[in-house]
């Protein structure tokens, strides 16, 4: 055991703590990821400890010190814990295993700590900090791996997977995020192992999907989806994409350029921008965008290939993907709408379209329009710089429209000349779905030829009603 750390790397919050349990004659040493981010040069406001104690003795020691405390996760020795702005979790040593046919670990607590970091999922979060005297306890070679960019397990990869099917996204998750390299052994393992990940619930497969997306290098972590074979089971239309390059190359590998579009679409993102990174929203629908190109795949007559509606098709496809990985409704509608959408720019650059064409676009896209604008540009992969130019020149001739219009009408809040009380009064009619049927006509009028006035639309109003079967 070494000290490498001085207190002001540590949270204040930790150093309390662990006074606290070293005077009750408890062991507390922070561990986990918090170790690991540290050698990084992060800190993190979620704490993990682990301590010899157990979860009747950590809460006797911390209550009155913490500013609250749960116990949601007693059952498996964690207490919860919060202290000023220090989300602090406390987890007595254990091992855990999963039954083959359960999605729920078993739980035994451990003597030692040098046991409970050996059950942990990698060498780089198998490391620990005793408390408060800030020794560092890496049995299993953290540090080295961490500095040579290495992901492996302490133990064999195949018991750690067997124990927590779940590490195996996590791995993905880690490649993505940290860039690391897995280890020979931790991949053929994740191959040998992939369809276990089927007895983890979609809900923590999900979880692990979203923190990959939003890694450093998403690319990376997709890829080792799809080459273990742990996509088939989590993400199956990404692998399926590699199904559409052909021998005569009449188009392009749609699973390379899907995960060329994720990336160009997460270097779109900006801090302190309208999509700041990351954005999962935009990363995803960027992965997914074409989805739906495998079902609408379809050769004419001279060989050349077609996906006729792979939009509509492919956000059918994502909205039941993500339902099944239990995503919330708002994320899957933004998501979907994006992909459904992403085909909608072409042909602007050489038809050309009215101003009621844009409006349409801005209004459709809705809250998505940002992420619209960055999935388009992301979209193109083309390796010709001519045609590369030409979109990008056409694409800012779009957004310049869209904000020339913006100022002139208030795009974004776009409405009707009249409202709903001004037809019924108007029709002579009461609620019901003709009011509709009339709002929707002011509205298209709206978009068509801006702003009428009052008068006008109510003029317009009375020439549709008198022409309408309805009136």
């Amino acid at each position: 055991m070494v000290n490498l750390f001085d207190s002001s790397s540590i949270h204040p919050a930790a150093l309390d703590l662990g006074k606290l349990f070293e005077a009750r004659g408890f062991e507390l040493s922070l561990v986990g990821g918090p170790v690991r981010d540290l050698f990084l040069g992060s800190a993190a406001l979620d704490l993990d400890f682990t301590t010899n104690a157990t979860p009747d003795e950590t809460l006797d020691v911390a209550r009155d010190w913490a500013d609250a405390h749960w116990e949601i996760g007693r059952e498996f020795g964690t207490i919860g814990l919060r202290k000023g702005e220090a989300m602090i979790e406390v987890t007595t040593y254990r091992a855990e295993a999963y039954d083959p046919d359960s999605r729920k670990p078993m739980v035994a607590f451990a003597r030692k700590l040098e046991d409970d970091l050996f059950r942990r999922d990698f060498t780089i979060n198998a490391m620990a900090l005793r408390l408060p005297n800030l020794e560092l306890v890496d049995p299993y070679g953290g540090i080295q791996d961490l500095s040579a960019g290495i992901l492996r397990t302490p133990g064999k990869p195949e018991d750690s997977f067997s124990d927590d099917p779940l590490r195996m996204m996590r791995a993905a998750r880690f490649v993505s995020r940290l860039d690391v390299d897995p280890s020979a052994d931790l991949v053929a393992a994740m191959t040998d192992m992939a369809e276990r990940i089927r007895i983890i619930s979609a809900e923590r497969v999900r979880d692990e999907l979203i923190k990959l997306i939003n890694g450093d290098n998403p690319r990376r972590g997709v890829e080792l989806l799809v080459s273990t074979g742990l996509a088939d089971s989590v993400l199956p239309e990404i692998p399926a994409l590699k199904l559409e390059t052909d021998a005569q190359h009449h188009h392009k590998d749609v699973y390379e350029h899907s995960l060329t579009v994720l990336m160009q679409a997460k270097d779109l993102e900006t801090d302190d921008g309208p999509v700041p990174a990351p954005d999962f929203t935009l990363r995803f629908a960027a992965l997914m965008h074409d989805v739906g190109k495998p079902a609408t795949r379809k050769l004419d007559g001279t060989g050349a290939v077609s996906f006729r509606h792979h939009d509509v098709v492919g956000a059918k496809l994502v909205k039941k993907r993500m339902r099944a990985l239990r995503f919330d409704n708002e994320t899957i509608k933004n998501v979907a709408r994006l992909v459904e959408l992403h085909m909608r720019f072409y042909g602007y650059g050489e038809a050309g379209w009215t101003d009621s064409a844009v409006r349409r676009y801005v209004r459709d896209a809705g809250e998505q329009l940002e992420r619209l604008h960055r999935l388009t540009r992301s979209d193109v992969t083309t390796r010709n710089k001519k045609k590369a130019q030409r979109m990008a020149h056409a694409y800012d001739d779009l957004e310049r429209r869209i904000d020339e219009l913006a100022e002139q009408e208030e795009l974004d809040s776009m409405r009707p000349d009249l409202d709903g009380q001004q037809i019924m009064r108007i029709l002579g009619i009461d609620p019901g779905p003709m009011v509709g049927k009339a709002y929707n006509y002011l509205l298209n009028v709206r978009l068509d030829e801006g702003s009428l006035g009052e008068e006008e639309a109510e003029r317009r109003l009375k020439e549709w009603w008198a022409s309408s079967d309805d009136s």
